[in-house]
């Protein structure tokens, strides 16, 4: 298996970099688009604080759990959100697709399509994996109807999974790719970028 190491990752929407706390203020700015913080069934870090939260992905980062991104925008060049790979488990290797937030303004734009369509290739075709995972909050049916749309199956849902920032338990819905499913899920994604135009 290749190693899983940071890289940058570019599509026709945007491209993901490694996180680094350089990508502080166009975060900041992209979780004030929207007031996503605010969002109850989300984990979007506030403005002041971001900076923990880049730490927090970092630290996970080094220990080799994660591998986070910033999403930049190819079109105005701005940091427009974050997504990583998570829960690495390098021996199989299987990654789960998480912690994903986008700046509203760019909702329904491709953005989220083209930066899982990156992510999913590298974890198919370059890492190896034989599946890939994705969670989400089972009351965020926005979330989930977005997995569904990717060709993810609903594997389960884990009740009293884990709490939530204010305290309260939440079931989570786990949804996997496998490999052999690939294909046809980009095929999928590819058909829908194309239809968002150049």
């Amino acid at each position: 298996m290749t190693s899983i190491e940071p890289i940058t990752l570019t599509g026709k929407f945007v491209t993901l970099e490694p996180l680094a706390q350089e990508h502080h203020n166009g975060l900041v700015d992209a979780a004030r688009d929207g007031d996503l913080w605010k969002l109850w069934y989300t984990s979007v870090p506030t403005p002041e604080g971001m900076a923990a939260e880049i730490d927090r992905r970092l630290s996970l980062q080094e220990a080799g759990s994660m591998l986070p991104f910033a999403t930049r925008s190819n079109a105005t060049g701005k940091i427009i959100g974050m997504t990583t790979y998570m829960n690495i488990d390098a021996a199989t290797p299987r990654v789960e697709i998480g912690s994903t937030w986008n700046a509203a303004s760019v909702h329904g734009t491709g953005t989220n399509p083209d930066s899982k369509l990156l992510l999913l290739r590298h974890a198919f075709e370059t890492l190896g994996c034989p599946a890939v995972e994705f969670r989400t909050h089972w009351l965020n049916h926005q979330s989930r109807e977005a997995i569904a749309r990717l060709g993810a199956k609903q594997d389960g849902v884990l009740r009293n999974h884990s709490r939530t920032k204010d305290g309260v338990l939440r079931d989570t819905v786990v949804f996997s790719i496998l490999e052999h499913e690939w294909p046809a899920v980009r095929n999928g994604l590819e058909y829908r970028l194309a239809k968002y135009g150049a």
